[in-house]
């Protein structure tokens, strides 16, 4: 059904759903990797004065610059991993989701501020 995409030329021709699959995937771990960094961040100083690359910034610099840096190498293995599958579309969709979600928690103030120190 939804598993494969077809061609945007009209031609018919079925392509591979991995490489979309891979971007969604990739974006869910960009998110963790976020809302990870976000959480260290705030429960150490150390961890957060390390990302703070620019001043006038922060250390939301360094979290997101390092998130980026997740994305686009998560997006590259999982591409490499998928290219030519055809994993099922709502697993991935599922899958994609409970991770920004997960990444979603984690950088809301009631989370990340169970977690600073006293």
């Amino acid at each position: 059904m939804a598993e494969t995409m077809k061609q945007a030329s009209g031609t018919g021709e079925d392509k591979p759903f991995g490489p979309v699959a891979a971007a969604f995937l990739a974006a869910g771990v960009g998110a963790v990797v976020l809302g990870i960094l976000t959480t260290f961040s705030e429960a150490s100083d150390t961890i957060k004065s390390k990302l703070e690359w620019s001043k006038s910034v922060g250390s939301l610099s360094g979290k997101v610059i390092i998130e980026v840096i997740a994305f686009f190498a998560a997006w590259a293995i999982l591409h490499r991993a998928l290219k030519g599958k055809d994993p099922d579309s709502k697993k991935t969709f599922i899958w994609a989701g409970i991770l920004v979600a997960v990444g979603l928690v984690l950088t809301f103030p009631t989370f990340f501020q169970m977690f600073a120190p006293a």
